[in-house]
Parts: structure tokens; sequence; C-alpha cells
């Protein structure tokens, strides 16, 4: 809500044509002291008088790190798609990237919506008063950066050391894989498919950088973006020594006709993971250190062929 206190009154928005009844209630908690100011991914101040309680989210990953952080059970909403913790399951699901159900989400009564910089609904609910929060991290150190300003705005008791354990484990693990990985492996050349339609993870993305953690080289360069789309063609003439799907593509890989002209297909190395693993592979979150786990597996079955 707007700096200020709107309990105990009635808040009437017109929004889409449809009238939207906002019943502004206390939440059944004690006032406590404001959190800290924290800057958000679009330069903007949050400022709330106390911790939020009831948190909406609308990207899986940002669900993913208040659970981490251990303040799942503060969420009571999150997009389609977060499916991380079981617990979040059982949550009101919101809707997609560009077909949140504005309605839906006021009558939760959410005292912050977390969301990415790019969201649609995003003016909608500046506009509202609904207080927001944007993060859309691109690299591990973004990630690390808004574990660390999920804490501050969660008025976790100790914040920096509680942002500072969980990516402690996610650094634990990626050492791990690290020291999994086969020495024949080492500087193999790897295409990663992030999405249908050729998107690409590339050097500049989070991806990228697991990639890069594990002894391997990315095919897609940053100076092509974090995550472009590539015509098959493209990816002929960088023939990877080796293919990761992240996540189940519309069009089923065995049946792209260009693909047969590729070694690592013909020499079997691909990897396509089953949707779970698919789903912590391209989220930018706490399961960083898991991701990279799963690739080194990958690359260990890979190079068994």
């Amino acid at each position: 809500m707007p700096e200020g206190s709107l309990q105990g009154r009635r808040c009437v928005w017109h929004a889409a044509g449809v009238w939207l009844l906002l019943v502004c209630v206390g939440l059944g908690h004690s006032v406590s002291a404001a959190t800290p100011e924290v800057r958000d991914d679009r330069g903007e101040v949050i400022r709330l008088q106390s911790p939020p309680q009831r948190i909406v989210t609308l990207l899986p990953a940002l669900a993913e790190s208040v659970c981490a952080l251990g303040a799942c059970e503060r969420l009571v909403g999150t997009d389609r798609f977060a499916n991380w913790p079981a617990s979040v399951l059982a949550l009101p699901k919101l809707g997609g990237m560009d077909d949140v159900s504005l309605e839906a989400l006021v009558r939760l009564r959410p005292d912050l919506v977390l969301l990415g910089r790019s969201a649609r609904l995003l003016p909608r609910l500046v506009a509202l008063g609904i207080p927001v929060m944007a993060l859309e991290p691109q690299t591990q150190a973004q990630v690390q950066h808004s574990m660390q300003r999920l804490a501050l705005v969660l008025g976790l008791p100790e914040p920096t050391q509680s942002a500072a354990r969980v990516w402690q484990q996610v650094q634990a693990q990626l050492a791990q894989a690290r020291a999994a990985m086969p020495p024949q492996a080492v500087g193999a050349r790897v295409y990663f498919e992030a999405g249908s339609g050729g998107y690409a993870a590339g050097e500049a993305s989070f991806i990228g950088e697991l990639i890069a953690d594990l002894g391997l080289r990315n095919v897609v360069p940053a100076p092509l973006g974090p995550f472009p789309q590539l015509s098959p063609e493209w990816l002929l003439r960088s023939q990877p020594d080796l293919i990761m799907i992240g996540q189940a593509p519309l069009d089923p890989w065995q049946r792209r006709p260009a693909w047969s002209q590729l070694a690592a297909v013909q020499q079997g190395r691909v990897c396509h993971f089953t949707p779970e693993q698919g789903d912590l592979l391209v989220r930018p979150g706490p399961r960083l250190g898991e991701a990279a786990l799963w690739m080194a597996q990958c690359v260990r079955r890979s190079w068994k062929s």
C-alpha cells in the first residue's frame, strides 16, 4: 500500500472498465518497525512501513527466493509456473507473464508484489498504489544482490547473514559440480537452448556463467545478448560439441532436419532434461547450484557414451 496506513478504509479504483473493490483491513499482526529502504531493478526506492506479510510473486524464481530465505509462509499467491517448493502449489495461481488477473491479485490484498521489471502489469499496480518491487537478475552477481535486497525488504532479523547462507549453499553446489566434471570434457563447446523458437543462453546470461564455471565454452558469444534467438543455420555453422535443452521444445529436436547434420547429435551428445530439471535450469534464483549439478551430470553422461 502507499506510504501511510490505509487500514480500515475502503479504496475503490476503476481499471480496465471494471470496478475493483479493495477492502484494506488490518492483517492481524502488530505493527513493527519500517523496513530498510531498498532500491529495485527499476531504480525505485522501496519504502514499507512494516515487513510485508502478504506477498504475491509473479516470477517463479522470486517465489523460490522468498522461500529459500525462510519466508514462504508469507506468500499468498504466485504466477502459474511457480512450483517449488511443493508448498507453493497450493497457493492461488494468478496467470503468466502477460495474462495475470489483476482482479484476482487485488482480492488477495497483498502488501507487496514481487515481479519482473518488464512485467506488463507493473504500471497498473503502481497506479493502484499497491507496493511493488521489480527484480529481474540476469547474472549470478545480480541473483546474489537480489537475494540481499529481498532479505532486507522482508525485514529478516539478520538479513545479511540470511542472504549469505543461501548464497553459500549455491557456491558449495557449484564447487561440487566442478569437481564432478570429467577431465576430457574441459573446454568442450556447448549450446544451451533455453526456450522454444531457437532462444539460446549466451555467455552474458546466468546460464552462460554456469557453463563457464564448469570449464566449458559457450558457442553463443556475449555480444549477442543473454538470450538471443538463433537460426538453425547459425547453429550448424557453430557445430557445438554438446547440446543441452533446458525446457521441452514445442518442436522436438529429433524432428529438426538441420540437427541431423550436427556432430553433437550424431555422437549422441544431446541432453534433454526433465520438466522439473528444466525449470530449475532456467530460473535465476537459489537453485543455481543444483542446476550446475544437473549440467555436470549431463556432461559426464555425454562423455561416457
